[in-house]
Order: C-alpha cells, then sequence, then structure tokens
C-alpha cells in the first residue's frame, strides 16, 4: 500500500491539490487562484479551461515540491464548488461557455416561473430544493436558451453536464479519449433534477427543465470501491491512480470533520459559509428555509442524509473589501484593520451581492452598508464585514435548532476564515455556545482523501478516522445575554433594508 492519499480541491476562487498520510496530517499543497468573470451585475462565470490548466499545475506543483509521483500515492478524491455548471462537447472536450457559478443569479426569472407554474412543490419534495437561482438545473436550462446549439448537441448525447467535479473526473480519465462522465450522489443532489429518495435522476425533475438524460452523469457513491475512473499516465499525475472519492465541497468538509452520527454538524467559511447537520438515513424535510441534501454515501451503505443552510458571501465580503474597495491589501489584513476598533459603531453591513440564501431564499435583495455616520471609519466596515459572517450564522443555527431540535453545545469550525481569530472570537459571542476549530482546519480537501481512502482500504472504517481528529483551538462566548440579543436585533433590521430592492423582471 502507498503512503499517502492525494485529494483536489476545486473551490469557488482557488483550486488546490493536497496530500495527506494515514493520520490525516498534510504533507504537502500547491494553491492557484482562478479568474472570477463578472460580465453583468448578477453574472458570476469561470472559464472551465483555466480551472482544468490550475488544477494540472497545482497536482504537477504539489508533487514535485514533495518529491512525490504516482506510486506514492493510494488513491485520490476530488472535492468541488457545488452547483457550478459546466457544458461542453463529448468529441472536442470544448466548453460551450463560461461555466455558470452557483452564486450566479441569472436565472432569477426561470426560478419565478418555477414557481408560478406549480412546480415548487416537486422539486421541493423531490429534490430538496427551492427553486432558487442557486442550483444547477436553472443555470442548465439558461444555457439551452441562450447559447446556440447546446439544446440540440444535448438531445443528441454531444453535449455533457455536470458540476467541475464531472469536469475535472472526466478530463482526468481520459477527456475525449474515453474520459468518464461521473459524478456523486452530493453533487448530483445539488441539481434539482436527482430524486433524494432514489437517488438517481428523476424524470419528472428532467421533464419540468427540458433537460435529456443523455447528457448527465452517471452518479456514483461518493466513497466508490469501483473508482471514478483511473488516471492516465500521460495526465498531470505521470501514472495511474484510481480516483475513488468524490464530494461536494460543504458534504467533504462534514467528512473532513468526521460528523459521522445524526445530531454533528460543521461550519465551514469559505466564500460562503455552510453548516451542515447529519440527520442519518432519514430525510429532514425543512419548514425554515434551510436544504434537505445528501450527506455522503460511503459504498454500497444506504446514503446518509443532511440539513443544510447554505449563506452565499461571507469570505468573499472580504475580498471585496481587498479587490473592489481596496481598504485591505489581504484577507490576513481585515482582522488587524478591524481590531482598530472595539465594536462596530453602529454599522452594519448585508452583503448579499447575489441575494440572500438561507434561511431567507429572498433573490431580490441586494447588499447593504447601513447605520454609517461621520464616525465611521474602513475600521467600523471591516468589524461590520466579519461581524455579517457570524450573524448570518447565527439565523441558519436558529433555523436549524427549530427544524431539527437540536441545540447546539459547540459549533465545529473549518475552512479559511477560521485563520482569523477575531472573527471566530466574534462568532462565539454572537452563537452563545463555543468555537472550536480543528488541527486540520482545511477539512475539505481532507474530507475527500477520507473518501477515496476509505474506498480503497487506505482506512478500514469511518470509525478509524474519528481518531485523527484533533482540536486546535476553542473559543469561549464573552459577550452578555443582552448584548447578543441587541446586536442581533439590529442585524435584522439591516437585513430587512435589503429586500425587495431587484424586481424579478430587472435586467439588473
Amino acid at each position: 500500500m502507498s503512503d499517502y492519499i492525494g485529494a483536489i480541491d476545486q473551490g469557488t476562487t482557488s483550486t488546490r491539490f493536497m496530500v495527506f498520510d494515514h493520520g490525516g496530517n498534510e504533507i504537502a499543497r500547491h494553491q492557484l487562484e482562478h479568474e472570477q468573470i463578472l460580465p453583468r451585475a448578477g453574472w458570476v462565470e469561470h472559464n472551465p479551461t483555466e480551472i482544468w490548466e490550475r488544477t494540472r499545475a497545482v497536482i504537477q506543483s504539489t508533487l514535485t515540491k514533495a518529491s512525490l509521483d504516482a506510486s506514492d500515492l493510494a488513491a485520490v478524491g476530488v472535492t468541488n464548488q457545488r452547483e457550478t455548471t459546466v457544458v461542453w462537447n463529448r468529441r472536442t472536450g470544448r466548453p460551450y461557455c463560461n461555466a455558470i457559478v452557483w452564486q450566479d443569479t441569472r436565472t432569477d426569472r426561470i426560478a419565478a416561473d418555477l414557481e408560478r407554474d406549480g412546480h415548487g412543490d416537486t422539486i421541493r419534495h423531490k429534490a430538496g430544493l427551492p427553486p432558487a437561482t442557486y442550483f444547477s438545473g436553472g443555470k442548465l436550462r439558461w444555457i439551452f436558451d441562450n447559447v446556440p446549439g447546446v439544446a440540440e448537441d444535448a438531445e443528441k448525447g454531444e453535449a455533457l453536464f455536470g458540476t467541475t467535479d464531472s469536469w475535472l473526473l472526466w478530463n482526468l480519465t481520459g477527456g475525449v479519449d474515453g474520459g468518464q462522465h461521473v459524478t456523486d450522489v452530493t453533487n448530483a443532489s445539488r441539481t434539482m433534477l436527482m430524486d433524494l429518495e432514489t437517488c438517481d435522476w428523476d424524470d419528472e425533475l428532467l421533464a419540468i427543465f427540458g433537460v435529456p438524460r443523455a447528457m448527465l452523469p452517471r452518479i456514483l457513491p461518493s466513497s466508490n470501491p469501483d473508482f471514478f475512473g483511473t488516471t492516465r499516465a500521460d495526465g498531470p499525475f505521470g501514472g495511474e491512480i484510481p480516483l475513488a472519492g468524490d464530494l461536494g465541497d460543504q458534504q467533504a468538509a462534514t467528512v473532513g470533520q468526521v460528523c459521522f452520527r445524526p445530531g454533528e454538524a460543521k461550519n465551514t467559511y469559505g466564500t460562503g459559509n455552510f453548516l451542515l447537520l447529519n440527520t442519518g438515513h432519514e430525510i429532514v424535510r425543512s419548514r425554515h428555509g434551510l436544504l434537505t441534501t445528501v450527506c455522503y454515501q460511503f459504498g454500497d451503505a444506504k446514503p446518509t442524509y443532511a440539513l443544510e443552510g447554505s449563506i452565499a458571501v461571507t469570505g468573499s465580503a472580504v475580498q471585496w473589501l481587498r479587490d473592489q474597495l481596496g481598504i485591505i491589501s489581504g484577507a490576513a489584513q481585515s482582522e488587524s484593520l478591524a481590531s482598530q476598533v472595539t465594536d462596530n459603531g453602529g454599522v452594519y453591513f448585508v452583503p448579499a451581492f447575489s441575494g440572500l440564501f438561507a434561511p431567507h431564499w429572498r433573490s431580490d435583495a441586494r447588499g447593504a452598508i447601513v447605520g454609517l455616520s461621520r464616525y465611521s471609519t474602513n475600521a467600523h466596515v471591516a468589524r461590520a464585514t466579519l461581524e455579517a459572517i457570524c450573524y448570518q450564522t447565527r439565523d441558519v443555527v436558529d433555523a436549524m435548532q427549530a427544524d431539527s431540535g437540536v441545540t447546539l453545545d459547540v459549533l465545529r469550525v473549518d475552512g479559511g476564515v477560521t485563520a482569523n481569530s477575531l472573527c471566530m472570537q466574534l462568532q462565539a459571542d454572537i452563537l452563545g455556545v463555543p468555537v472550536s476549530r480543528p488541527v486540520v482546519a482545511e477539512t475539505t480537501a481532507l474530507g475527500a482523501a477520507y473518501a477515496a481512502g476509505l474506498a480503497v482500504g487506505f482506512w478500514d472504517t469511518p470509525e478509524e478516522l474519528v481518531q485523527n481528529w484533533n482540536e486546535d483551538v476553542r473559543w469561549q462566548p464573552t459577550w452578555s445575554e443582552e448584548q447578543r440579543e441587541r446586536g442581533h436585533a439590529r442585524w435584522k433590521k439591516a437585513v430587512e433594508r435589503t429586500l425587495d430592492w431587484i424586481d424579478v423582471d430587472s435586467d439588473i
């Protein structure tokens, strides 16, 4: 058995390749950002070819840096930004258009029409999702309607659809020369096209969106002993390695946090925030604005499900401070700038750049900074940005407790934003519960590695993985209950100011 497991983590703003040992310890990594293409207000795109080139580059750089080759890796797992929609030609390997990113809101009218035409309840019941701009089905429908030739090629099986995991797996396994067109149950569950109970594409849902089955990938377990395919010797690994794990990024983080028992939850802080609560083999229908999704499926075992609270803009709001406002030079500076003030000075920032996701689901909302006065400084705006991450999480936690009856004793956290100690302290203060970060904070890649490793026997059971989890830092709440509730009440007033800003029929 080889000594290591590799993981490709294809995220919203960057792609990384990481290598882990049997103890779940990071051995090596390399990471590259890719371009965020913003053609119009509300539109967010990626270049799939650039993402594939970045993936090749980070794999090769990591292996070179660590003096590893294909024989050192027992298997490779893939995790990815979910819902982002890629359509490419089977014969040429070329995308028909840029990928439409999960944050993109151009499908607002499509989502509204689904509700108007009476399809909303069917989609909620079968797919566990509300008709919303977030998910892949509407994005695929938009491509059919607006990109010449795609609908016709899809009917002939020439045009292939997938989230970015499918795009990478197809290329890694040969592309036009026999590439495997596959995905896993977690990614498929984010399309509005898969039935949660059967874990297969559903004919009624396909008919609603006008999607031919011929363009869809095969749905496989997240940890697959029969593999998603094998890397090619002429590919970036320079050898044949089983591609044995595949998970959407938030489900991968749940596996990386070893939340294997019903009632266990994690919150990932990345481009957005995503809080998942393991509900076991039971499909729990949300009544408070959450999503019902597949958490993971290991081999032939029954799927494990989750309730999820998805927040569109958290870490990317910090990126906005850097790239659009220019008040910080890097993400790390947000902490030092926000630390210059002891409170937000009455400033609240609701970063509803692409509407509000859970628990509101308001695509008509847009971002707002409220409570400004002559006293306000860039430090207050920076602190309000960090507080926005935490208040949005508070709203999701409240909804999750209402749906499940589970009261959190501790919030287990991961992702890049958890390096910001002030933000994590604010999270503990705003929630009123301790916040715990593991030693390996980048649990998304670790979860993909775990899924791949379980499939090939690198690890024997999920229980073995629990022993790898160790706490690094714990933040205890310091705010009084009065301070906590006063701040949350003002936050909710700020959220109200963002609503009804965009008309569904607007072009903006």
